[in-house]
């Protein structure tokens, strides 16, 4: 195979699945991984970790780009995406999200029992985003959910079985995801209205979503102060939750002031949330040890 070629078709999958969004999940997956191995967890675990995240989200946003090629070639905001403009095929996208699948499951049988009995479970959450959205406004706390399950699978992959902290954490990672999902289909609301999609901005409008969004992020600190507590973790982690707190703030003080702020706030503050929560709790952790 040419080798422009093959560099090309990897960076029309890499636009199909924005993989630069992973940042979102990983930082959480491996608070939990650290949490439950009170330290470092081994090499074999942080790549399995790794490959767990990659394959899962990359299923389910290939479910999504699959399923929504219509609805986005209505979008002014999605009608380029290689899903659309014809540079990754249908066939493409059938095939990449059941190799992504496979490898999702094959991860989890290497990783311990109670991973691999729950791959499937994970994978059917993972591909209802797309259709929630078709006929229920809850569409955002199933994304949310999506990536609240990545602190669970880390937990599970070092003690294999689900404790009582991974909850809280899982959480507070789906009200996070979800508030700021929020914030972000406010780009999308008239548009939503427009083609009969359920999402709470087109049912509620932008005052009332930028409202719900606090109160999610609200309880996303709420409920990660209870996983710290919970974990039995330390300074460093109370400081974990008060910079979470600011920097939730902040992203609505962007949003608020000007939505064209929007993926400056999606991206940027979001991003940098979850390394610095994880940078934290490594710390906490390796101070107590």
């Amino acid at each position: 195979m040419d080798t422009v070629f093959l560099k090309k078709k990897l960076s029309d999958f890499s636009e199909l699945v924005m993989f630069q969004h992973s940042v979102f999940s990983l930082p959480f997956i491996f608070v939990a991984m650290v949490v439950a191995a009170e330290g470092w967890f081994g090499w074999r675990l942080l790549i399995l970790g790794v490959l767990a995240a990659v394959t899962a989200r990359n299923f389910a946003m290939g479910v999504n780009r699959y399923l929504d090629r219509d609805i986005d070639a209505l979008n002014p905001r999605t009608r380029n995406r290689p899903s659309v403009d014809g540079r990754v095929s249908g066939a493409q996208m059938i095939g990449f999200v059941l190799l992504n699948a496979l490898g999702f499951i094959l991860v989890a049988w290497a990783i311990n029992d109670l991973a691999f009995r729950l791959s499937v479970p994970i994978l059917i959450v993972l591909g209802a985003y797309t259709l929630f959205k078709r006929f229920s406004a809850l569409a955002h706390l199933v994304l949310g959910l999506s990536l609240g399950l990545a602190p669970i699978a880390g937990a599970i992959a070092v003690e294999n079985r689900i404790p009582g902290w991974s909850l809280w954490l899982a959480a507070g990672v789906t009200f996070w995801v979800a508030g700021f999902d929020l914030l972000y289909s406010l780009q999308d609301m008239e548009f939503d209205r427009e083609h009969g999609l359920h999402s709470i901005p087109s049912r509620l409008g932008a005052k009332r979503t930028l409202a719900l969004a606090a109160l999610f992020h609200g309880v996303t600190v709420v409920c990660w102060e209870l996983f710290v507590r919970s974990a039995g973790l330390g300074g460093w982690a109370q400081l974990a939750v008060v910079f979470s707190a600011l920097m939730l703030g902040y992203e609505h003080y962007l949003v608020r002031k000007d939505f064209t702020q929007i993926d400056r706030a999606f991206f940027t503050v979001n991003g940098y949330l979850g390394f610095l929560f994880f940078g934290l709790i490594v710390i906490d952790v390796l101070m107590r040890n």
